[in-house]
């Protein structure tokens, strides 16, 4: 674990259940992330993965349990809420504002501040965190190849200025070497202090740079550990690992 991560979990979410019509996507779920973690959800696909991330973010109903961030209870705020008390989430597929410039993209991502200067500010650190984007600041979003519209939906969650960045499937349709230098990109971000939770189909390269890592089965959560422990762990490596 992180020694940064000490004290109150910044999220704690308790026995959480989510129902689509019929279908349990969640049946009591309960994990924490605690500040300077990066901790990993892993599991198959329809395991209840997004979803998890998807109600901390409230953008699904909850219906029964509890979300608690930095000790309030969130379970009934609102989406937009949410993002001001410092949650970003970077959503499965990315979504840019194609018809919008990379630029424009990243003041989208600053809508809830009203601190021109700084913002202005958060902008050159992006385009120094990420060299590309600065090159092509004024060309449109959807121009940009996979990897580079994922650096664009990480820097423009962070343009937030996020207490806790949620990642879904960064890894999603990309070639190895750009995964691979995505997963750089989130290492450098821990050890920038930056607190993730990271749900990743890629259960190695996921386990590889977490503190701490649950295991999501049918929206049931079935293990839970340090990271370092789960990539030896006989049922993860069976079922995730290969």
């Amino acid at each position: 674990m992180s020694a940064t991560a000490i004290g109150a979990p910044l999220l704690e979410i308790q026995d959480l259940s989510i129902r689509y019509g019929r279908v349990q996507a969640l049946e009591h779920v309960s994990l924490e992330v605690r500040a300077g973690e990066v901790v990993t959800l892993i599991g198959a696909n329809g395991a209840g993965k997004s979803t998890t991330l998807r109600s901390i973010s409230r953008i699904v109903p909850i219906h029964g349990g509890r979300i608690a961030f930095g000790s309030r209870d969130i379970s009934g705020a609102r989406a937009s809420e949410v993002v001001r008390l410092g949650i970003a989430q970077v959503p499965e597929g990315r979504r840019m504002l194609a018809r919008q410039s990379v630029l424009d993209n990243l003041l989208l991502g600053a809508y809830t501040r009203s601190d021109t200067a700084e913002i202005q500010a958060d902008i050159e650190r992006q385009f120094e965190r990420f060299p590309r984007l600065g090159e092509r600041r004024r060309q449109l979003a959807g121009t940009l190849s996979g990897g580079e519209q994922q650096m664009l939906a990480i820097a423009r969650a962070l343009m937030s200025r996020p207490r806790l960045l949620l990642l879904d499937e960064p890894s999603l349709g990309l070639a190895p070497l750009i995964v691979r230098g995505i997963f750089e990109i989130i290492r450098a971000l821990h050890e920038a202090g930056v607190t993730v939770l990271l749900v990743e189909q890629n259960a190695s390269l996921a386990l590889s740079i977490a503190d701490r890592a649950y295991v999501l089965e049918a929206g049931r959560l079935t293990i839970a550990g340090p990271a370092a422990e789960l990539l030896t762990d006989e049922r993860v490596r069976r079922a995730y690992l290969g």
